[in-house]
């Protein structure tokens, strides 16, 4: 019973945030609470959402800090050398930006946290999206498949948790991985190319001048995957400067065009201000400060890394000694605050309606019952197959559960079976993070709406277009994985 109800329940979540019938927000606390009340432990609803909150609230900490952060740092102008260095090298065309999104993704993953990936990806690669009038679901979509396969790192969270449950060294299970995890990523860099080639034909090819001349319309961004009109062009096929009337690009829709906003467009809003990017002049530039900033973002990357400290109190203090150097003025500072403080709402209401959805999954039984269900029903002749089965199983299950969930609750279980049938630990546990492509898009996953809320693309959007192609990367490491022998 728990089990249906567990698949109902995940089922008619995602259903109405992709039909756009419920807000994100609404939907991870609403449909919890009546399927807690369903399977008759609604007495206990506040228990289980005290415990959610509870496993959640760092997470929460560490990215309100971290949007601050990264907000002061875009405010005084850390990033613009980078925003002008791919603007150069991408020259408008959208193969190179979609190919940059996934190459710039990829290098700050490195660092090992989604959070900071999608933040940095986001305000460098947002203002050329928008501009030339790119689909946000393709930078959402590409970023967060690159990240999800660098999410495998030792230090990224999923091999270090796999090392963890079965007790194995976390080098013995990613350093074989590594031509199965290249392979995944040349993968995402070649789905980089072919999206920036659709939205090529979509769009047309700008000039960097043409990319540079300030927009006075605005522009609705496709929020799907198939191609329409996304821009007034000329006889020569390249698209204008988007001077006048805003132009709307309802991808897979036919092409709408416009002003104003519209329902379905999920990314880059109507706002109605001109669009023209980093403002090279805007006050709130710190020119003298740019070496203290550039060295503060390095020392806290590699305390991160070194985990010299939690990561929420390592944001906490570097926002804190940000805003504190660069606008010493309590004014600035208030106003500094008050310019992200729509971001950190967003992102930390959602983080905290999804401990409510984590907390009664998970109090209430229905994710063990649901892995209990997909592991007894993995047939007898599979057994020396274990390896193989459970890089299948980490699709759905590491985008259905947590990572702990997954790993501290499911692993052991896929490993003792595996076992049983001569298949050693390790290559259950390399197995098990071929999925993590998938993963950075569940919904479980905070670090996701960093990326959307940033992007403005609306959930539903992001996951419609992103799962086909996150979990195809994910097959395509499993595939390379069992070709090289090492699974």
């Amino acid at each position: 019973m728990l089990t249906v109800l567990g698949f109902a329940m995940i089922a008619t979540f995602l259903v109405l945030i992709m039909t756009k019938k419920m807000s994100p927000i609404a939907a991870l606390v609403l449909i919890p609470a009546l399927f807690c009340v369903a399977v008759g432990q609604g007495a206990r609803l506040g228990d289980y959402v005290i415990d959610g909150v509870g496993n959640l609230a760092p997470t929460a900490a560490m990215l309100m800090f971290a949007i601050v952060y990264f907000g002061v740092m875009i405010d005084v102008g850390l990033f613009d050398p980078i925003v002008r260095g791919i603007l150069r090298f991408c020259k408008a065309d959208p193969v190179r930006i979609v190919v940059g999104t996934a190459v710039l993704a990829a290098i700050v993953s490195l660092d090992g946290d989604g959070s900071t990936t999608f933040m940095i990806t986001v305000s460098a690669m947002y203002p050329l999206y928008k501009r030339l009038g790119m689909s946000m679901v393709v930078m959402t979509g590409v970023a967060a498949t690159a990240n999800g396969v660098m999410n495998t790192l030792p230090w990224g969270g999923p091999t270090a948790r796999a090392a963890t449950a079965l007790k194995l060294d976390a080098a013995d299970i990613f350093v074989p991985m590594i031509p199965a995890l290249g392979a995944g990523l040349l993968f995402v860099f070649a789905l980089a190319y072919v999206l920036g080639r659709r939205e090529r034909k979509r769009i047309g090819y700008l000039t960097l001048d043409e990319a540079l001349v300030p927009e006075t319309g605005t522009v609705l961004v496709a929020a799907g995957g198939g191609g329409a009109g996304g821009g007034s062009k000329d006889a020569g096929g390249r698209a204008g400067a988007g001077t006048g009337a805003g132009v709307g690009a309802e991808v897979g829709s036919g092409s709408s065009r416009g002003s104003g906003s519209s329902p379905g467009s999920g990314a880059g809003e109507g706002d109605g201000d001109g669009f023209q990017g980093l403002d090279p002049n805007r006050a709130t530039l710190r020119p003298r400060l740019y070496w203290f900033n550039a060295g503060l973002t390095v020392a806290l990357l590699t305390a991160m890394i070194l985990e010299l400290l939690p990561i929420p109190v390592l944001f906490l203090l570097g926002a804190a000694l940000a805003l504190t150097v660069n606008y010493p003025d309590m004014a600035e500072q208030k106003a500094r605050i008050a310019a992200h403080a729509d971001n950190v709402l967003n992102v930390s209401g959602m983080v905290f309606a999804a401990a409510v959805f984590t907390g009664v999954l998970t109090g209430t039984g229905m994710v063990k019952h649901m892995a209990d269900w997909l592991v007894g029903a993995i047939p007898e002749g599979m057994g020396p197959h274990m390896g193989l089965v459970t890089g299948v199983l980490s699709l759905p299950l590491t985008y259905f559960m947590s990572n702990d969930g997954f790993y501290f609750g499911v692993l052991p279980v896929l490993a003792e079976a595996g076992a049983a049938h001569g298949v050693s630990s390790l290559e259950i546990a390399r197995a098990s993070i071929v999925g993590q492509a998938l993963h950075m898009s569940s919904p479980l996953v905070p670090a996701v709406y960093v990326l959307v809320g940033m992007a403005k693309v609306e959930f539903g959007d992001h996951t419609r277009f992103t799962v086909k192609w996150a979990a195809l990367t994910s097959l395509v490491v499993l595939a390379a994985a069992v070709l090289f022998g090492i699974v």
